[in-house]
């Protein structure tokens, strides 16, 4: 594991203007390999985009070729250090990384047009439209290396930060369980804090993760401790003074404060800071499932699920072909399911199973192995040879592009549930009904068979609840390493 740097310097909630916590050793020499990347890549654009500009490597005989490749080279260095793209608090996880190179490369290409019809220049176009969005993708495919790389070590315990999470047991419980999961993220909780019951009995650990006091001694805790995070985590003991109070006693020591909101799941857009009569309040806003944007999904989805049966077309005969050869019967599998708005639909997917096993059902419910209402079997009698080798690689899903082009699905969304499934639904589920089901989702990319009842409801709602094209596109890029995973596909 490793080191923990020394209580230093000051940290603070969020954004503010105090200085970071110190960094461990591995962020430095992280951050420092962004960086020298981002210089390369940038520095070889600009050559290479000399190229486009008078058709060799050389400068030739006037020095605007250079100043131009100079120009955006500065441009582009400018715009990843005014959108705070080496901040080591978006490094390395998450869309926020790749959303601020986008906004800075789309800044230095702005800057280079203006520069441009200032000095009356007329030959910027291949900067401007090619050379510059090609260094941002460049940027972004490094980053996403790198980032391979730092999940890589992560997986194996490495490159971790130590945390300190306070809250209630059942907030803490979860919060573990889902940083053992998401691992990449860097979080390891290494010491929780609970509230003291009545009775005094208070658990000595929670998930295996010792507790090593009370609410009132986190910050004692993190200044013997050397965390680097605290989570605050839903507990009716938080009262806003409480809160406030804990934030100053954190000063001084290496632990940035985090505060775990009640809505989980609403994330993103959807809040905003408020300031109203002097407090700073969290607005939600509602969530809009019709409009220009949701058209626009629909639209792109749809020409998109054409041209992947069209690229598709060679392994969907072959799969066909194969099940046709393995025992007869038919290719494919027809069943209801229920869409947008509670609207039922046939779906299709590639037979999997033998041809009479919706009638040999009610003979293996006892060794169920699913959650909730889902029927699950990790070793079915029921698929066949064939079956089971497309299940590996969700092929048998791929007919569900049909669905798509016919507008029963989209792309991405919640999992298409059953109708008795939707029949068990408490309010909470009833909400995964308000888009359309999805081929794949965070579902798809969160463990698909593996998950719980529970799990699979939240993720979807998740989406559900914070859609987004930048969203969706982050899930269809994992779901292609989810299916070479063959994480949870049974």
């Amino acid at each position: 594991m490793e080191a923990r740097p020394a209580i230093a310097s000051v940290s603070v909630l969020g954004e503010g203007s105090s200085p970071p916590p110190p960094r461990m050793r591995w962020e430095t020499i992280y951050r420092r390999a962004v960086c020298l990347a981002d210089f390369v890549v940038i520095a070889g654009a600009a050559r290479v985009g000399l190229i486009f500009h008078d058709g060799s490597l050389q400068l030739g005989s006037s020095a605007w070729p250079g100043a131009l490749a100079l120009g955006s080279t500065i441009a582009l260095v400018a715009g990843l250090a005014g959108r705070r793209c080496w901040d080591l608090r978006i490094l390395g996880q998450g869309a926020e990384e790749f959303r601020r190179i986008g906004a800075a490369v789309g800044t230095a290409i702005v800057v280079l047009a203006l520069a441009g019809l200032a000095v009356h220049a007329s030959n910027l176009g291949a900067w401007v439209f090619g050379v510059l969005p090609a260094t941002g993708v460049a940027l972004a495919f490094t980053r996403y290396g790198l980032r391979r790389v730092l999940h890589a070590r992560r997986s194996r315990g490495g490159c971790m930060v130590p945390v300190l999470v306070a809250g209630s047991v059942e907030e803490v419980a979860d919060l573990i369980a889902r940083t053992r999961r998401e691992v990449h993220n860097g979080w390891l909780i290494e010491a929780v804090c609970v509230p003291v019951p009545a009775d005094g009995a208070a658990p000595t650990e929670v998930c295996g993760v010792s507790v090593v006091d009370d609410l009132d001694e986190v910050a004692t805790v993190v200044r013997r401790g050397g965390y680097r995070i605290v989570v605050a985590a839903p507990d009716p003991a938080w009262t806003r003074r409480r809160l406030r109070d804990m934030a100053w006693e954190l000063e001084g020591t290496p632990a940035a404060l985090i505060v775990a909101p009640t809505l989980m799941e609403v994330t993103g857009p959807r809040l905003h800071m408020t300031p109203v009569y002097g407090l700073t309040l969290l607005r939600v806003s509602k969530p809009s499932f019709t409009g220009v944007r949701w058209l626009l999904k629909d639209v792109i989805e749809r020409i998109g699920a054409v041209g992947l049966l069209a690229v598709l077309a060679p392994l969907l005969l072959v799969t066909a072909l194969a099940i046709k050869l393995d025992g007869g019967g038919p290719v494919l599998f027809r069943q209801e399911r229920v869409g947008k708005g509670g609207k039922t639909f046939m779906m299709l997917k590639f037979r999997s199973m033998v041809v009479d096993a919706e009638h040999l059902l009610g003979a293996l419910e006892a060794g169920n192995e699913g959650s909730g209402p889902l029927f699950k079997l990790r070793h079915d009698p029921r698929v066949t040879r064939v079956g089971a080798l497309i299940r590996r690689y969700s092929l048998d899903e791929l007919p569900q592009l049909l669905n798509v082009v016919r507008g029963n699905m989209s792309l991405v969304g919640p999992r298409p549930p059953l109708p008795h499934e939707v029949a068990r639904y408490a309010t909470d589920g009833m909400r995964r009904l308000l888009v359309k089901p999805g081929l794949t989702g965070l579902w798809q990319i969160s463990g698909r068979s593996d998950l719980s009842w529970e799990e699979a409801i939240r993720l979807d709602l998740r989406y559900v609840e914070n859609w987004s094209f930048a969203l969706d596109a982050m899930i269809l890029w994992k779901t292609i390493a989810a299916v070479l995973r063959r994480t949870g596909a049974y």
